[in-house]
């Protein structure tokens, strides 16, 4: 109790200190440098991810006309830009300093969909540390990062960059986030120490509904759906603390979301108590204008007034403002508020007690790309991979599953991917140094006795060199032969005992405009499958993704499939601990994986129809909700994965059949690991209203557990459920709890599940 009103009291006297000191600044400033802390722009040529750089960042900094730069890399160059903000502009108001670092600075983790898929929260959490240590060391202290929108298309690029389709799920992860980011004090408004950075949680809101799956695409839905489905990692990663949100691109009830008032001010900052500040996206209020909202100076003033505070490089906010003040069409309280919360921003980074404080030389030696960084990355990379396939193959005499493979087998790696270090690491790597990054094939030849590993790239990404460099990026997979590159591949299938393919998408086949209409494999690349599973041998393949991909063949005719996504720096040597034992693969999906292409948009939590077929129907029924060429059920469903184990589930068990509303109750379950090998599971917890008074899903994650069980062990697992587990929120963001019967489903997977009744009263 002493220890709460303490802190309470410390809160208090530095949310004093910092308005007592804004206030103080903020007399003394003119109106152009109050729109200069609101303008923010790429600080050169050497890290860019939009459009046109501004030449003259110098200049401008000097006479007060920017806030922040963004994707510099490095203290000495951010340095001799702070120093003139500092030491040449007229008040000295440092500059913040922000950059894309979305998985990773220098030491690449997976990405974060497969982050996700490793359902381990408190090593997400780690790995945002991690990343926001290495980027302090050099010089950032903001990063554009977590990226929190909900995603059921897996035609849209970006999904690469979420946290999957659940938003029970996502809300854990984007807490985690915010707190690796920003550190234990992440929800008050004291300064943040020099090894964490201000997070920045986009794209706010809705991006990732996106219709058809192509970026920058419009959006439209009830606002049930959005408080519900789509919104609560955003409000979690507010209620952590975030220090600034980023508009998205879309429109959200017919108002573009950088200039929408219900969006910025009733939901962000009204219901959910967010008190940083909103950045736009890259040119979005530009960008207004091509959406048929008017002109770049009334675009500029709607969304100043709808509750953004800083315009990235559309030179909106500095360019026009000042006429929209003389015009009436803004009021000095509007400019004066965005203001107010850009400069709170620095003063939680510290940059008024020491501008230079996150620009420290010495750190980077000590700090990025350490041993103890990598180890991480390379560990949490193993929990990242989901094993979807491992079959006996057929005329083993051991009757063993293929996986994981013998160090003395003699194995064929084959494939476009398998001797390539910039794309394993994944999209969006902006710091990224791959020329430190191992290979598969790199790894694997340090690990197999000599001559036990034979190499071929195989074939190309894809037949269309112009699609492939399109995809690529600048990450560029050498373009060889087809007939001669398949050729060298089926000779050395030949020989070898197997084949393990690295084989599916390139980084920037997924990520930001990177929408696809198909989600097989490459042409390319699935023809010379076809022809190495001709041989006979066993193949594993190893599937690239950044996103959920169609593998029904893949499932039909190979042995072991394993979606290793893109897995950062220590991507080779992750692989072979996988493939040959060292770890288990032990990442579940967090995203429903269909058998075709038609079934997009697919997901486990969806509403039911008035004629639904029953689960697993292999055949087509006329006149009800079904397709006639493909079972509606996925090929992987969500929660899905397997490992080098097995486990054994339980009866469902409940601590009382009936709960009152302000009451709980537990649920539990014993599971059992029946497999010769230790391993890791993840329990979940899922839970279905039968009746309401509004259309709820079938099911609806409610929990989950990771757990690790030694070979013959087990343990009860319990989860406790009370109102927050079982009510919906209304349209207007408020939480229902109502009387009745709900199915309570604990298992392995969505589709796998022991389930029990709870009556609520």
């Amino acid at each position: 109790m002493i220890v709460c009103l303490m802190a309470c009291q410390m809160l208090q006297a530095q949310t004093t200190e910092m308005r007592q000191f804004v206030d103080k600044l903020m007399s003394n400033m003119t109106l152009e440098e109050k729109l200069g802390q609101l303008n923010l722009v790429p600080a050169s040529d050497e890290i860019v991810t939009g459009g046109t750089v501004d030449t003259q960042v110098g200049q401008r900094i000097a006479n007060g006309q920017l806030g922040g730069i963004f994707n510099l890399k490095g203290v000495d160059k951010i340095r001799a830009l702070q120093d003139i903000a500092v030491k040449k502009s007229r008040l000295g108001i440092p500059l913040i300093v922000g950059m894309d670092v979305i998985h990773g600075y220098e030491t690449i983790f997976p990405i974060p969909l497969a982050l996700s898929c490793s359902w381990d929260i408190p090593a997400i959490e780690n790995m945002a540390r991690i990343s926001a240590l290495e980027a302090t060391a050099d010089g950032i202290n903001w990063v554009y990062s977590p990226m929190v929108d909900i995603c059921v298309d897996a035609r849209w690029g970006r999904i690469a960059e979420g946290g999957g389709e659940d938003p029970y799920l996502g809300s854990e992860i984007a807490r985690a986030y915010v707190r690796g980011y920003q550190g234990p004090l992440s929800t008050i408004n004291s300064q943040l120490s020099t090894q964490h950075t201000m997070a920045c949680v986009k794209h706010y809101a809705l991006y990732g509904a996106s219709e058809a799956g192509r970026d920058y695409n419009t959006v439209d839905m009830s606002r049930l759906r959005m408080y519900n489905q789509y919104l609560p990692p955003y409000k979690a990663a507010a209620e952590a603390g975030a220090g600034s949100f980023m508009s998205s691109f879309n429109i959200v009830d017919g108002q573009h979301a950088t200039a929408n008032h219900w969006l910025l001010t009733e939901v962000l900052r009204d219901q959910w108590k967010f008190n940083g500040f909103v950045v736009t996206d890259y040119g979005s209020i530009n960008e207004m204008s091509i959406w048929g909202f008017g002109d770049l100076k009334s675009n500029s003033a709607k969304a100043l007034k709808a509750g953004t505070d800083m315009d990235m490089c559309a030179n909106g906010f500095v360019g026009t403002l000042a006429q929209s003040l003389q015009d009436g069409t803004v009021t000095m309280a509007d400019i004066d508020q965005a203001c107010r919360r850009v400069l709170e921003a620095k003063w939680k980074l510290g940059l008024f007690d020491n501008p230079y404080r996150y620009l420290d030389s010495q750190r980077r030696a000590k700090d990025i790309y350490t041993t103890a960084n990598r180890a991480a990355s390379r560990q949490l990379a193993t929990e990242t991979f989901v094993l979807l396939k491992n079959a006996v193959p057929s005329g083993s005499a051991a009757g063993k599953a293929l996986l994981p493979l013998s160090p003395n087998k003699t194995i064929a790696l084959i494939g476009p991917l398998a001797n390539d270090r910039a794309n394993i690491a994944g999209t969006w790597c902006v710091a990224y140094t791959p020329e430190r990054y191992a290979t598969i094939k790199e790894a694997l030849e340090r690990r197999l006795p000599k001559g036990k590993l034979l190499y071929a790239q195989g074939c190309n990404l894809t037949h269309d060199a112009d699609l492939q460099q399109a995809a690529e990026f600048g990450k560029n997979i050498p373009r060889v032969n087809a007939a001669k590159a398949k050729a060298e591949a089926l000779a050395i299938a030949k020989k070898a005992d197997v084949i393990v393919c690295a084989m599916g998408e390139c980084a920037d086949f997924s990520g930001e405009s990177s929408s696809r209409a198909t989600l097989e494999m490459p042409d390319a690349q699935r023809e010379l499958l076809e022809e190495l599973v001709k041989i006979g041998n066993p193949i594993v393949l190893l599937n690239f993704s950044g996103r959920p991909t169609v593998l029904t063949w893949e499932q039909e005719h190979l042995d072991a499939i394993m979606n290793v996504w893109f897995a950062g720096s220590e991507a080779g040597d992750a692989i072979a601990d996988v493939l040959l034992g060292d770890a288990a693969p032990s990442g579940r999906l967090t995203v429903t994986m269909p058998q075709a292409l038609g079934q997009v948009p697919l997901y486990y939590n969806h509403l039911n129809t008035g004629r639904p077929v029953e689960k697993g129907a292999d055949k087509y029924r006329k006149y009800a909700s079904n397709y006639l060429e493909v079972r509606n059920d996925p090929l992987y469903p969500f929660g899905y994965g397997l490992t080098y184990t097995t486990f054994r589930y339980s009866d469902l068990s409940l601590s009382s059949a009936t709960m009152a509303a302000d009451g709980s109750v537990e649920a539990s379950i014993v599971v059992s690991n029946t497999g010769q090998r230790d391993g890791d599971e993840v329990v979940q917890l899922y839970v279905h209203q039968q009746a309401a008074s509004i259309a709820r899903p079938v099911k609806e994650l409610r929990g989950f557990q990771r757990i690790h069980l030694k070979a013959g062990e087990q343990r009860r697992v319990t989860f406790c459920i009370d109102r927050d587990q079982l009510q919906y929120l209304n349209a207007q963001g408020e939480p229902v709890l109502e009387s009745g019967l709900f199915d309570i489903m604990i298992g392995g997977n969505s589709d796998d599940t022991k389930s029990t009744t709870l009556r609520v009263q």
